[in-house]
């Protein structure tokens, strides 16, 4: 176990926080995604410089990419769960550390709908994980995300009564995360990642982040965003969507990205629709997922590492 991950176990367990299972016990992702894991492989001509229209949106095929990975300390992803707070108000979550080549930076990733034990989340929170980062997963909805196959009449009520819910959750995660990072001096910055619902988001917590508590933040396809709110942030924001996607308007991050706040991009992948990226359905799209977890990846490691 690395330096950075046992002060991080002593952070953890000398908190609030109380753990519900052995600590670093191994996190095994979906069988399915295992050659995909920090596997990532991109066509050398897909590679090219970046080149900004005034707006900063970039296509997918303008961003160049940076891929080195050591697939031995992928490997060396542990896992365990946590209870954030005490009593009715705690709130689950997942850990996933880095053993081997912990960098001690803390990412707080942001579910989408489907909550925080959903497979293919976590599957994400590993493969970031195992890039060197401690990944948090917090359950946003009290153990009731939103179920597949439910009645779409009874989203918006569902919405309605899990959004403020998800915000007091996510407030005592930020909060936990700076007591065991910043506060005690294993990162000065924190990342905050998000999907669909949790890309929105990110966008609030980042706007709302008048302590810089945030280094950088990335926005996969997220929903409900507001320009007016987006232009409050002052970390950079890597955006991510598809121009097919009807839940997240490209013309929205435009504008946004016009404004170029803090540094933000823009990227947006032709032909592809909502959550693409976590939750690909075609081996084409398969192939885009990959190449934004590249660019997701390279946005934290400089935004974060490199920075510190």
């Amino acid at each position: 176990m690395g330096l950075n991950s046992a002060i991080f176990m002593a952070s953890a367990t000398s908190s609030s926080t109380s753990l519900l299972g052995p600590p670093f016990t191994t996190f095994s992702p979906n069988l399915q995604q295992i050659n995909k894991i920090c596997n990532l492989r991109i066509n050398s001509d897909r590679r090219s410089s970046i080149r900004r229209d005034k707006c900063r949106r970039l296509c997918c095929s303008q961003v160049q990419i940076e891929n080195e990975t050591d697939e031995e300390a992928c490997e060396l992803v542990s896992g365990v769960e946590v209870s954030i707070g005490e009593g009715s108000d705690s709130v689950a979550a997942y850990l996933l550390t880095a053993v081997k080549n912990n960098n001690g930076t803390g990412i707080l990733l942001l579910s989408d709908i489907f909550g925080f034990e959903d497979s293919c989340t976590r599957d994400f929170a590993y493969r970031i994980a195992c890039n060197g980062y401690n990944v948090l997963l917090p359950d946003l909805f009290n153990g009731d995300p939103w179920r597949k196959g439910r009645s779409m009449s009874l989203f918006e009520p569902w919405l309605a009564t899990h959004t403020q819910t998800a915000t007091t959750n996510i407030t005592a995660s930020i909060k936990w995360m700076v007591e065991s990072f910043v506060a005690a001096g294993i990162s000065n910055k924190l990342g905050i990642v998000g999907f669909c619902f949790g890309g929105g988001k990110v966008i609030e917590v980042l706007a709302e982040d008048s302590d810089d508590r945030f280094g950088v933040g990335v926005s996969f396809y997220g929903t409900g965003i507001q320009p007016s709110v987006a232009a409050k942030i002052k970390a950079p924001v890597l955006y991510i969507t598809g121009d097919e996607d009807p839940l997240c308007s490209v013309k929205v991050l435009e504008d946004i990205g016009r404004d170029n706040v803090g540094g933000s991009k823009v990227v947006v992948f032709n032909g592809r629709g909502h959550a693409f990226v976590h939750r690909p359905s075609s081996s084409e799209e398969d192939k885009d997922a990959e190449e934004a977890f590249t660019i997701m990846r390279n946005w934290l490691h400089n935004g974060l590492v490199v920075e510190k």
